[in-house]
């Protein structure tokens, strides 16, 4: 695959499994989540744009801290996430979730769906294929403090 996506005029398709996912698991640290990721950077200008699909199953909570722009289409299943305040969200397919930064989110165990995303930001390298590191999630305190509070978070 090119560097970005959007090289050179034209259409391009991009075929289911053309590329390999990344499992979040390991990259995460998150024992017995099961999810995976796969980021295509569409360009690298000035204002950088990426595409990706995202697939999480039953397993559990994860989260996620939105340092940028992200739109995301559910297309299978059901994905369900609280935000900051524990407010409870469930996407199925059609619904488009609209993530604003910075904002944490939490993927609820009982996802079990498909999405697709655009992301307004350059590719993030653990969610390339062939990643191999670590990766840990900014936590903002006043969401620990909520999180510990809702047993969320071992102490």
């Amino acid at each position: 695959m090119p560097e970005f996506l959007s090289t050179k005029p034209g259409i391009q398709l991009l075929k289911y499994g053309s590329a390999e996912m990344v499992d979040l698991e390991k990259s995460y640290q998150c024992p017995g989540l099961k999810s995976s990721i796969l980021d295509l950077p569409v360009s690298g200008e000035s204002r950088p744009l990426t595409v990706g699909r995202f697939e999480m199953r039953p397993s559990v909570d994860f989260p996620f801290f939105y340092e940028y722009l992200e739109v995301k289409t559910v297309v299978t299943g059901k994905i369900v996430v609280r935000d900051e305040d524990g407010v409870k969200y469930e996407g199925t397919p059609g619904d488009v979730f609209i993530f604003t930064p910075p904002h944490l989110v939490m993927f609820c165990a009982e996802c079990d769906g498909t999405a697709v995303y655009v992301g307004h930001r350059a590719s993030e390298p653990s969610f390339l294929p062939g990643f191999e590191g670590t990766v840990e999630t900014p936590i903002p305190e006043k969401v620990t403090a909520w999180w510990k509070k809702e047993d969320l978070l071992a102490t």
